[in-house]
């Protein structure tokens, strides 16, 4: 199985705004994570639609974590950002031998496996060491207060 790039980006913003009890800008987190800006507004975007992500406009603004974000699975992210269709497409062009071919379904079952997995995680979890002081040192200078907006 294989993230997006928008879907591993979006896992590092939030294990990052987990780590600390304050608002990031977009700027600051796209510094810290290294990524181009507007890629990242994007993926903050897709966050704060499916409620993993809380945005505030303005010069006290920013990207901050709902209550109870800790508590939220890797798995509902990858979900809600990944969606859920299958992992090949047997029907566009159809393929010849979708009729009598056990492909399809065992690979449904290791992508069910694989979400199982990471329901099984939250993003809490993730913050134990050695990540959490690692992520604590990516973003230079304070943070914004209002970790929660």
């Amino acid at each position: 199985m294989h993230l997006l790039r928008s879907t591993d980006i979006a896992l590092r913003v939030v294990m990052l705004l987990a780590s600390g009890d304050g608002r990031l800008t977009v700027d600051q987190l796209s510094a810290a994570l290294g990524v181009p800006r507007n890629h990242l507004a994007k993926v903050v975007q897709r966050l704060q639609r499916n409620g993993f992500v809380a945005t505030t406009r303005g010069r006290d603004g920013g990207v901050g974590l709902p209550d109870g974000a800790a508590a939220t699975s890797v798995g509902a992210v990858v979900r809600a950002l990944e969606g859920d269709g299958e992992v090949v497409d047997c029907e566009g062009p159809p393929c010849p031998l979708r009729g009598g071919c056990h492909l399809r379904g065992a690979l449904r079952t290791a992508q069910l496996a694989f979400l199982a997995a990471l329901d099984a995680v939250t993003v809490g979890e993730l913050l134990a060491e050695p990540a959490g002081p690692v992520l604590l040192d990516l973003v230079p200078g304070p943070r914004r207060p209002g970790g929660t907006p």
